[in-house]
């Protein structure tokens, strides 16, 4: 038994030494410091006309640090070695995606803490080079770049539009939803990486969306007697309102657990500050990705 050897098993046999692993082990894992988007706002309809657009994924987002894919919380994926071979060796963001309805199936497939098949059906769709210089044009085209003589089976880099005016912002949001998609971001082109939200990212949507945790069931009538007629949800500002929409019937026989977060859409605010036309959409089960 060599000298290192020795000291190591000194130093396991001081209370000390385990009181710190079991505090590293427990650690959450630090949240990476990402640029986020604020919301479009339609009534004032913010000058946007020569940035860039593109289609609001609706996946998991990823981050790609040029050795492994982590989530925005910082919590390492798992894709088999040809889910990431010839991806660059500068960090990426992008979106887990396993196309358009896919939502719950790609939380699924990314949430298994070892490689498997699943991930062939995901693409990593990048939106941005988060440590290059220069504005979004610039360094979304090092991402370009580097595809265009590296192409990947599972990456590709999302296609920006310029923005002509509204009323092509607006045609084309409403394209991307008739094809079932959520919605549309658009960004500065010459606008730095960020921290936090920033107002030089939007995202567009035709409606607003929120989080609200579910507190009680309200019992239905009629059709829906005998099952859930709407949740009692309480949003983090303590406000409580009703969601009575947006349920399918295996939803309203199974609806969504006490103290689940869920996402719902709804459509501006009465003065009161609720939400009018609250409508459910999922449970967050990405929540702690």
């Amino acid at each position: 038994m060599n000298l290192h050897m020795k000291r190591a098993l000194k130093l396991a046999q001081k209370p000390i030494f385990w009181f710190w692993v079991v505090v590293l082990l427990a650690a959450p894992v630090a949240a990476f410091e990402l640029m986020l988007p604020q919301t479009y706002d339609r009534q004032s309809a913010q000058p946007v006309s020569g940035w860039l657009m593109s289609e609001k994924l609706d996946g998991v987002r990823g981050y790609w640090d040029g050795k492994q894919l982590f989530s925005k919380n910082g919590q390492a994926f798992f894709p088999p070695a040809e889910f990431i071979r010839g991806l660059p060796s500068f960090p990426l963001e992008g979106e887990l995606w396993g196309g358009r309805d896919g939502f719950h199936r790609t939380v699924s497939i990314v949430s298994r803490q070892q490689p498997h098949d699943g991930w062939r059906q995901l693409e990593f769709a990048i939106f941005d080079v988060p440590e290059a210089a220069g504005g979004f044009r610039t360094r979304i085209k090092q991402a370009q770049d580097w595809f265009d003589g590296h192409p990947s089976e599972y990456a590709f880099v999302i296609p920006q539009v310029p923005v002509r005016d509204q009323d092509h912002l607006l045609e084309e949001l409403q394209r991307i939803e008739r094809l079932g998609g959520e919605g549309l971001i658009v960004r500065d082109p010459e606008a730095l990486y960020r921290f936090g939200r920033r107002a030089q990212i939007l995202k567009v949507k035709s409606y607003d969306d929120a989080e609200a945790t579910v507190i009680a069931y309200l019992p239905g009538t009629g059709r829906n007697s005998g099952r859930l007629g709407a949740l009692l949800v309480e949003r983090e500002d303590g406000m409580r309102f009703r969601i009575g929409s947006g349920f399918s019937d295996a939803e309203r026989d199974s609806p969504p657990p006490i103290g689940a977060i869920i996402t719902f859409k709804f459509y501006g605010t009465y003065p009161s500050g609720i939400p009018k036309f609250p409508s459910f959409m999922r449970v967050r089960s990405d929540k702690g990705l």
